[in-house]
């Protein structure tokens, strides 16, 4: 059949009965034929309409051909817009055989189907939550052990000692939020999987360094320890953000990641315990560093390709830049102010080198906070934080500072009162593991049927009735009357805020700024820790007025407590009034996770 054989009405003679008496002649044949020319272009047409720059000649080439097959003499437009081709087809009115729509290009879903098996998103979700297992496992692995370390290392200095966990702390906070920047420019599968990889490396440095004796490598492996586990949190978080639109299963996962803290900090103490007791401490480090080289390995495999590198900026216009100049004047100001404070309870607070030291890293922040509102490409773009994550991230300092100065006092009222091995006092925080996962689990629950200002305000309270339970126990008692108490209750403050915080920044940042938003949260958690210790330990250093005798270090770490204590109570109080303004301004809304 030639295509002059027959034409396809126009607008001016669709309703003569010349077309009606064609179309009931050739309808078994063409209305088949035409039909299944007609989905193929608009098929390529939907394809091709988000692709308005330069118009692609083999598409065309092809759409042309199809044309001719159909019989059809309409040129359809080139302009970008979606357009139906008309069909001589029986059975379609007017307005469905002419229907020509404009509607703007849509984007691509940020959220790309990983294709994956059960199985194989039980491995990617397992090696992804393993990072803030892994992070506060190295933060345990050395407060448990602290003293056989200095024995081994010959440090007797107390200011010394402090530095096995404080130079951990001090870059771990400070080096999170460029290490998610720098996932967000090349990728984060890229910066997860070398993570692991660093962490492995100098983990095993930090073990060889029992050969040397010197306690300065030691402290800058720890450091470097820190490095690694601060390009693990962001991406891992980033990661799930991509891989998991706002739902119930994206809460979950966010809430098991929260879930892994507590695990991590009791295995890497028990096992820190174990090895330094029963065999040799650095066997601490060196199966620490196996077990990240093995995840390392694992995370290249495991990962989708879904969230690989090229996958990770298909919905960008091009790949975000870095920061340079902020990101110096940042990890300037962050680490000397971190020195100043945890210095100040050493020294005092009237050395010249101590405020001097903060003043230069207050106007460090200072310039960075000038530098960033006018960069073309901030490391913390200040448009995205409104009142919100203000407040919450706010909450989050309060909230963990207050963690901070219960976990490290407490460890050290365990041991250096009660008179309790390492081992043993590790073995006495196993209970969190449990409250951990119930606190997740809960968690998940809560931020699907509740405001995520309510579930912030009962984390708040979470942190201040372990604190208040602990802080109050007299020396000599049982361990089940109020420390069991205080260790079931704290995790459910992690593990609220945790998720919470993380999930109402993760939702509020584009998809390209995902590591950013997890990196906020890690910053916060780590660098409020460390604060808070400073100011606990110039209270400490202030009551005892550097006495050595038992009394005086009961009433420091009492005193220690109370202040720790006082931060959780206003972290309620802060928490109460955000719950109450959101009511007010939104009423009972749940937040579309």
């Amino acid at each position: 059949m030639a295509s002059s054989d027959f034409r396809l009405p126009s607008r001016d003679d669709e309703d003569s009965s010349d077309t009606r008496s064609f179309s009931s002649k050739r309808s078994r044949h063409v209305s088949l034929q035409s039909r299944v020319d007609s989905l193929a272009a608009e098929s390529m047409w939907e394809e091709d309409g988000a692709k308005d720059a330069v118009p692609d000649i083999p598409a065309i080439y092809a759409q042309d051909r199809l044309r001719e097959r159909s019989t059809s003499s309409l040129l359809e437009p080139l302009d970008g817009t979606r357009a139906r081709w008309p069909t001589p087809v029986d059975g379609y009115s007017k307005a469905e055989s002419y229907q020509r729509t404009s509607s703007p290009t849509i984007p691509p879903d940020p959220y790309q189907p990983l294709r994956i098996t059960p199985f194989h998103e039980f491995l990617f979700i397992g090696v992804t939550v393993m990072a803030q297992f892994m992070a506060l496992a190295g933060l345990g692995q050395a407060l448990a052990p602290e003293d056989i370390i200095a024995e081994g290392l010959n440090v007797d200095n107390p200011g010394q000692k402090a530095w096995f966990t404080a130079g951990y702390s001090l870059t771990v906070g400070t080096f999170i939020l460029i290490s998610g920047r720098i996932g967000d420019i090349l990728g984060h599968k890229r910066m997860f999987v070398f993570g692991y990889f660093f962490l492995g490396v100098w983990s095993g440095f930090a073990g060889f360094s029992a050969y040397l004796g010197r306690q300065v490598f030691f402290d800058v492996c720890r450091a470097m320890q820190g490095i690694g586990a601060a390009m693990l949190a962001p991406n891992a978080l980033a990661l799930l953000g991509r891989a998991y639109p706002p739902g119930m299963k994206k809460n979950l996962v966010f809430s098991l990641f929260g879930a892994m803290a507590p695990w991590g900090f009791v295995f890497g103490a028990l096992f820190g315990s174990i090895f330094s007791e029963l065999a040799w401490w650095p066997w601490t480090f060196w199966t620490y560093g196996i077990a990240a080289w093995t995840l390392s390995a694992l995370a290249l495999l495991v990962v989708p390709k879904a969230l690989n590198h090229e996958a990770q900026f298909v919905t960008q216009a091009g790949r975000p830049g870095m920061d340079w100049t902020g990101s110096a004047l940042g990890v300037a100001g962050l680490v000397l102010v971190n020195v100043a404070w945890n210095n100040g309870p050493l020294y005092g607070w009237s050395t010249p080198h101590v405020y001097f030291i903060l003043i230069i890293g207050l106007m460090s922040l200072m310039a960075f906070v000038y530098v960033e509102a006018r960069a073309l490409s901030p490391l913390l773009p200040v448009k995205f934080l409104n009142g919100t994550v203000t407040y919450t991230m706010a909450l989050v300092a309060i909230g963990w500072g207050s963690f901070g100065i219960w976990v490290f006092y407490s460890w050290r009222f365990l041991m250096e009162i009660r008179g309790q091995s390492p081992l043993t006092v590790s073995a006495e925080y196993t209970p969190a593991l449990i409250c951990g996962l119930l606190a997740a689990g809960a968690t998940g629950f809560m931020l699907t049927h509740t405001p995520v200002s309510f579930v912030i305000m009962i984390a708040m309270v979470a942190f201040f009735v372990g604190n208040l339970i602990g802080a109050f126990q007299p020396v000599h008692q049982v361990y089940w009357a109020q420390m069991f108490v205080s260790i079931l209750i704290m995790p459910f403050g992690m593990d609220m805020s945790f998720p919470a915080s993380t999930i109402v920044l993760s939702n509020q940042m584009p998809p390209e700024h995902q590591g950013l938003a997890a990196s906020l949260v890690n910053t916060i958690v780590n660098y409020s820790i460390s604060i808070a210790l400073g100011i606990a330990g110039t209270v400490e250093v202030s009551v005892t007025n550097r006495g050595t005798t038992f009394e005086d270090t009961v009433w420091g770490i009492q005193c220690a407590r109370y202040t720790g204590v006082g931060l959780a109570g206003f972290g309620v109080l802060l928490g109460a009034l955000f719950f109450g303004r959101t009511m007010m301004k939104e009423g009972w809304k749940v937040m579309e996770h």
